[in-house]
């Protein structure tokens, strides 16, 4: 049932906000839709935490519905941790407001008698999930809207194991969120006694404990003056990366200066996420004018990192987020087998779209491999529950995420660049390029390719476009993808497994989730999955095929080039 919009604001004004946001709503009121659109829901957790646009009313993100979150947030705590001084700690990105967000974060945690340990200034999300578990803390947030465009803003929420929420706990805090009347209910008044700025002393423990997960070190002393150039986005990672970098051994890093201050409008691209091409089109004109082998850039956050390698022509290869996995997988797993390492409880964690070459890979090396919903959140809590059982080495997911060890629970882009440069060390000191190791990768286990089909449908209607999208899919699935018969669909909203072939069902053991999977009988892979952090349902492509010798490779990859395409035309998007 739709809510009443104009009772919601009129709820909020008499709520005791301040005039200038009673003003800005009074204004909305005399436009039906933009009034609609800013409350005709609630802002709820997703994959990510609370993310939305920035400005008035309950679906946007403002000075409100952070208090509000916060005070649901401090009430489930409060429930869950009774009789204990509670412990959080908060960090924030680069983002408009993130800052003015953060100390609101922290005012309604200390009015509500919490310890609280905030970031003197702008941090990666993965340096917040390490310093929950580093100083013993209850919960954790970070203000950041990752990759999303210049009007977004978020807040994600994390327990006491580092991790983001997850079920029970997501859908308890946002119980608790709902129980609140109105802003007035939010305690805003702030115990600055109990808010102890941060910064400094975490950096260095962090970047210790990147350094210790290093496997080639004696690549990095002999090949430590590689050109290596990075660019933070406008983001978090402008001090940390190069910091981390140069912590590890390297000595040739160059940081593209008109992208390294931190910035909000991020100026000099279209949207700062390195899985698009543009937000990489700076650095990779600095890396072809310095001859440099590897190109690094992070997004806000400093959660996802997107890279370019050097081609065997010279020119720069964009590589997509599941080749840099599979190349991060392929480089750890092989040294932990060249160094003796493996004990036999080794295990290696991906989410369900992620390309089935990690699954390959892993088998070869006798790892056991794990595939989780979307998400780092379902990743983190597969490594806690496996803790003591199997050991977590490295793990990812598609959208450019990656974690090697498990100091960190959340993705993180400053190891993952740290191991990226030792990748590319390792293997020029053997004469081989990344590029080299990558074809060399799909020769071994075989030549996958993906492709991720992001269709984007704004507001209220959009929403309805994509459920709709959704059901129809389920109602009639598709029954051949490229000339390729559909013989078994997963739908992890029902829980169930079919195989065509024989009409038969079995339970899948996962937590429900709106996603629903195509597996042909040549093994292509075709997912569907609503974005549970912006407006967009999301199409994940992935076709694989033999490459038998590196000569093949330019052929072999306009093949699967093909097949891409083919299977996306059968989606009739």
């Amino acid at each position: 049932m739709t809510r009443d919009v104009f009772q919601v604001a009129d709820q909020w004004i008499a709520s005791g906000i301040d005039a200038e946001t009673q003003a800005e709503i009074e204004a909305l009121k005399k436009d039906k839709n933009a009034l609609t659109e800013a409350f005709y829901k609630d802002l709820e957790f997703g994959t990510g935490g609370l993310r939305g646009i920035m400005g008035v009313g309950s679906n946007r993100m403002n000075k409100y519905t952070i208090g509000m979150a916060t005070q649901g947030l401090a009430n489930y705590l409060k429930r869950s941790f009774p009789n204990e001084q509670i412990k959080v700690a908060i960090a924030c990105d680069s983002r408009n407001n993130s800052q003015k967000f953060a100390q609101i974060v922290a005012d309604v945690f200390s009015a509500n008698d919490f310890k609280v340990y905030l970031f003197e200034s702008l941090r990666p999300t993965p340096e917040l999930s390490f310093t929950i578990r580093e100083l013993n803390c209850h919960s954790g947030v970070v203000l950041t809207a990752s990759h999303n465009p210049k009007e977004y803003n978020g807040y994600k929420a994390y327990w006491n194991d580092g991790a983001q929420l997850i079920a029970p706990h997501d859908k308890n805090v946002i119980k608790e969120v709902q129980s609140i009347s109105g802003p007035g209910d939010v305690n805003f008044k702030s115990n600055p006694e109990l808010i102890e700025l941060i910064g400094e002393e975490i950096d260095k423990k962090y970047l210790a404990e990147i350094k210790k997960i290093s496997l080639s070190p004696d690549a990095i002393k002999a090949k430590h003056d590689i050109k290596i150039v990075y660019s933070p986005i406008h983001g978090t990672g402008y001090k940390m990366v190069p910091e981390c970098l140069k912590n590890v051994g390297f000595t040739n890093v160059h940081v593209v200066k008109s992208q390294s201050t931190p910035d909000g409008n991020f100026p000099t691209v279209v949207y700062p996420n390195p899985e698009e091409r543009e937000a990489l089109k700076l650095a990779i004109e600095k890396a072809k004018e310095l001859g440099a082998e590897l190109v690094l850039a992070t997004d806000p956050d400093s959660d996802r990192v997107g890279i370019a390698i050097k081609s065997n022509d010279g020119d720069f290869t964009l590589l997509n987020g599941n080749q840099t996995g599979s190349l991060l997988v392929y480089y750890v797993l092989r040294r932990w087998e060249e160094l003796g390492k493996y004990k036999g409880n080794e295990c290696v964690i991906k989410t369900i779209v992620t390309t089935g070459l990690i699954n390959d890979i892993a088998a070869h090396y006798k790892v056991k491999s794990y595939d989780t919903l979307t998400g780092f959140k379902f990743i983190a809590n597969l490594i806690k529950q496996l803790k003591g059982k199997e050991q977590f080495i490295i793990g990812g997911e598609e959208s450019y995420g990656y974690l090697i060890g498990d100091f960190v629970r959340d993705k993180d882009a400053i190891s993952s660049c740290a191991m990226i440069a030792e990748m590319c060390a390792f293997a020029a000191h053997n004469g081989q390029s990344l590029h080299d190791l990558l074809v060399e990768m799909y020769v071994k286990f075989g030549f996958y390719k993906e492709k991720l089909i992001s269709i984007t449908k704004k507001g209220m209607q959009g929403e309805q476009e994509i459920a709709q999208m959704m059901t129809d899919f389920r109602n009639t699935p598709p029954t051949q993808f490229a000339g390729s018969k559909v013989i078994e669909v997963i739908d992890y909203q029902l829980g169930v497994k079919k195989d065509l072939d024989s009409n038969t069902e079995e339970a899948i053991d996962y937590p429900k989730s709106n996603v629903l999977q195509f597996i042909t009988e040549d093994g292509y892979k075709i997912s569907a999955r609503p974005s549970g952090t912006e407006p967009k349902i999301k199409f994940y492509l992935s076709a694989n095929t033999k490459l038998n010798k590196a000569e093949d490779y330019d052929a072999k990859n306009s093949e699967l080039d093909g097949l891409l395409s083919k299977i996306e035309a059968d989606l009739n998007l």
